[in-house]
């Protein structure tokens, strides 16, 4: 299994046999249902995606069934491997399938797992996607076979992140796991994301404002900066252009013929003189199970935790 379409195009031409499948949701995006009902979790993921982020319904629901179907023949197969990557997009994807294997309640082949950070041949190691063929061969054999202690960590990280108290994230991002080497700094980024206790800003929005005080910068040249320094994310051209619109209709910035500016409020929130909060709508955004807009946690930069407030 896959994470993503950008692997699998490198993965076509590497001849490396077996069954494959591409895992395209992007399960770090938005509300998570806390339900354990498969069909009612994608049917609530499907009906929010389509409002918040424009998310066709019913296509969502029409590609879902070939990946879960794949996922349910789990038994048939002499083994599963996964290939996702170290990034926060790709570990919350990673934590809901071992979830959906594990409800399953079969007898499943050895599970293993194929994940990196960086690669000697490739500078700037962003993902898997900027590989060669001839590199994954390498990497499956390299693979690592999941132990009960990576699986027992993966549960009760999916069941966390889609909790609404995060100091349970938190202590999970902590532990020292055997294969899930990841984890951690990527449930710490998630954290990260709740607004921050100066400003109201999360990580990213406060990274994007203050690379823009130095002036305007092309769409393009702000999101590779982002690429390049924030890439524990993951995320894609897709993310990146929802939060930018989100902070546009805050006030906080201005778009212009694909260039971006700081505004003079958007200098006020950064400098701490104004709250982020203020003006900018949290209405049904979630992330996993918590619910923005009433939620009491914050991030605390200085102090590096979750606060309650």
């Amino acid at each position: 299994m896959l994470n993503g379409d950008a692997t699998r195009e490198v993965f076509d031409q590497a001849g490396i046999s077996g069954e494959k499948t591409v895992w395209r949701e992007m399960l770090c995006e938005g509300k998570t249902p806390a339900t354990t009902d498969i069909q009612l979790f994608f049917e609530e993921r499907a009906a929010y995606l389509q409002q918040q982020y424009g998310i066709d319904r019913d296509a969502y629901m029409r590609d879902l069934p070939e990946t879960l179907r794949r996922l349910n023949e789990a038994a048939t197969y002499d083994e599963i491997v996964l290939w996702f990557e170290f990034d926060l997009f790709c570990q919350v994807n990673l934590l809901f399938v071992l979830y959906y294997l594990d409800q399953l309640s079969v007898d499943l082949p050895p599970v293993s797992l194929v994940q990196l950070d960086r690669h000697p041949d490739v500078p700037g190691f962003r993902g898997m996607g900027m590989l060669k063929p001839e590199h994954l061969a390498p990497l499956l054999e390299q693979r690592v076979q999941l132990q009960p202690d990576d699986w027992q960590l993966a549960l009760q990280a999916w069941e966390a992140y889609r909790h609404d108290d995060p100091q349970i994230v938190e202590t999970l991002s902590s532990r020292s796991p055997r294969n899930l080497v990841y984890l951690g700094k990527a449930l710490t980024a998630h954290l990260q994301r709740l607004p921050g206790t100066t400003n109201g800003l999360n990580a990213i929005e406060h990274f994007f404002l203050d690379r823009l005080t130095i002036g305007r910068l092309s769409e393009q040249a702000l999101y590779y900066q982002f690429w390049n320094e924030m890439k524990i994310y993951g995320f894609g051209d897709f993310q990146l252009d929802v939060c930018i619109q989100r902070m546009q209709r805050a006030g906080v910035l201005e778009r212009e013929n694909n260039m971006v500016s700081i505004t003079s409020l958007g200098k006020e929130v950064l400098a701490g003189e104004e709250n982020y909060r203020s003006f900018a709508s949290q209405e049904n955004l979630w992330l996993g199970g918590i619910p923005l807009a009433h939620t009491p946690w914050r991030w605390d930069n200085d102090e590096g935790r979750v606060i309650h407030t």
